[in-house]
């Protein structure tokens, strides 16, 4: 390019460029005008400047408007880019580039495009507004990517797609804000992924989509994170921790935070301040540690506020603020110790295969048991089973009796009409072998009846002189007792209102014997 044909502005930074020394044209420089030609730097940074040995070339550029368009698309740029409170007319073409140091601060841009390019250095867009996509898809950055304080919108597109990108240190984005979908689907990043005070806004769109990101340290999306929008975790693999506390996330009457298949190696943390208005999916997940809600606000009417389907976690603390506004969906979830508090149950459980190896507040069974009467599928034998093994492990024996009886009475209720009569005998006889004692009880009281009727009205002999002595409690007995006999039954002969009790006695003893074998044989099976 042609010196001659340079303005003042463009001369001074010609001159500073092989120094690295910065330029700054705002008002009250000695390049007032502020006015730099995208070509004019391109050139600078192709190499057309003469460089001695020795030196350390960088452009630095303070305040220019930068008119034209920066192109390096496919270029090999050895020199660092600092620019400062700059404006672009267009969207500067990095795609393909291999770049050094790459620092926008405090610039406007109408979008930049570095798909596929290389950065051996920071890639720093701190604090720059964006009116149109940031583009890293299958970009590589040596370094950090700090997107700190800028403001990206792209209203119904994608604010920043950077799919398949590799940064090798953190990704910064405090207090960023975007408008339009946020894109890092299969992303991956040696550092952590700071989103805290950020602000996300796609409303009935995707406000982040990280499918399949793979991050080396923590994810961190508190305090102060806000999104409208789905948020998509799908897939990721977190090697440290999750963390949304005094987050804000919003998509109503939908998902709002989607994140299916998702390994952490530490803490999922879903509480302390946490809002959301949209459900929640954590379906096949596994946290190293703790999967947390303790003092969140899950609100979903009318839907699946939190599905915890196949979930697994050591431990899983449920004792949200509230009730969750919605149904908690529970099912083939594997838990160590499992925390929560009937003041925090929702009004809609589905426990379907779910197991938990303790329950850090256990209540007794009575209390317990409105748990499992919140579960909104048909009747299931295994969510009872459960909650009675874990009664039995801490030595609870009588809670468990009582865990099992209830389900036994649950099961009545799906039995056609016409069977569920023999329920109603088993339970009352004996509590469908839970309740032995009931067994004694009642043939007490029969015997106590019938000792008295009969001692009162004595039957007759059926053979005079060969009878043995009459004795009513044990003739009673012999009426009673199936099996067992006494020698008493055989040789009397009631009539009247006597013969009724005796044939009542017989029924009832055979009854009781049938409903005492029945219930017996079933609790010892499942011991």
């Amino acid at each position: 390019m042609p010196l001659d044909e340079l303005t003042a502005c463009e001369s001074q930074l010609w001159s500073a460029f092989p120094q690295g020394a910065a330029v700054d044209v705002r008002d009250g420089s000695p390049s007032a005008e502020g006015v730099v030609r995208a070509e004019v730097a391109a050139a600078l940074l192709l190499g057309a400047a003469d460089v001695a040995h020795g030196d350390r070339p960088a452009l630095r550029l303070t305040g220019a408007r930068i008119t034209g368009v920066l192109d390096l698309r496919f270029a090999s740029v050895p020199y660092p880019v600092v620019l400062t409170d700059c404006r672009f007319d267009e969207a500067p073409l990095l795609r393909g580039a291999q770049t050094r140091e790459l620092t926008l601060t405090g610039c406007e841009l109408p979008g930049l495009d570095a798909h596929s390019a290389q950065i051996d250095g920071p890639l720093i867009l701190s604090g720059c507004r964006l009116a149109g996509s940031l583009v890293l898809t299958r970009a590589q950055v040596h370094g950090d990517v700090d997107l700190r304080e800028a403001v990206i919108k792209v209203p119904g597109g994608d604010a920043i797609t950077a799919a398949g990108a590799r940064v090798d240190g953190d990704w910064l984005c405090t207090s960023l804000a975007t408008e339009g979908r946020f894109r890092l689907s299969g992303a991956s990043i040696a550092g952590e992924f700071d989103l805290e005070r950020a602000s996300l806004r796609n409303p009935g769109g995707h406000a982040l989509d990280a499918y399949h990101v793979q991050i080396t340290e923590d994810f961190t999306l508190h305090p102060g994170f806000r999104a409208e929008g789905r948020i998509i975790l799908s897939g990721a693999t977190v090697a440290a921790a999750i963390g949304f506390c005094g987050a804000r996330l919003s998509n109503p009457g939908d998902v709002a935070l989607e994140a299916v298949d998702v390994n952490v190696n530490r803490n999922f943390d879903l509480g302390e301040g946490l809002t959301v208005d949209g459900g929640i999916r954590l379906d096949g997940s596994r946290t190293g540690t703790v999967l947390s809600f303790r003092h969140a606000r899950l609100a979903n009417p009318g839907g699946t506020v939190l599905s915890l389907n196949r979930v697994q976690a050591q431990e899983a603390d449920m004792r949200t603020a509230a009730p969750p506004e919605g149904l908690v969906d529970l099912r083939g979830a594997r838990i160590g110790h499992l925390h929560d508090a009937p003041e925090s149950w929702p009004a809609g459980l589905r426990l379907a295969e779910a197991t938990y190896d303790v329950l850090t507040s256990p209540l007794a069974a009575a209390e317990r048991l409105d748990w499992l009467r919140r579960d909104t599928d048909d009747y299931l034998p295994q969510p009872y089973e459960q909650l009675a093994g874990t009664y039995r492990r801490l030595g609870h024996e009588d809670e468990a009796r009582t865990v099992l009886l209830a389900k036994q009475r649950h099961r009545r209720t799906t039995l056609p009409r016409h069977t569920r009569l023999w329920g109603y005998i088993q339970d009352a006889a004996v509590g469908y072998g839970y309740r032995p004692l009931r067994a004694g009880l009642w043939l007490v009281a029969l015997l106590s009846i019938g000792a008295v009727v009969f001692g009162l009205h004595p039957p007759g002999p059926l053979e005079a002189g060969k009878a043995p002595a009459f004795n009513a409690v044990f003739y009673t007995l012999d009426l009673l007792l199936p099996v067992i006999t006494f020698g008493q039954e055989g040789a009397f002969a009631p009539e009247g209102t006597e013969q009724w009790l005796a044939y009542g006695l017989i029924a009832a003893g055979w009854i009781l014997a049938t409903a005492v074998t029945a219930g017996i044989s079933r609790a010892l099976s499942r011991q």
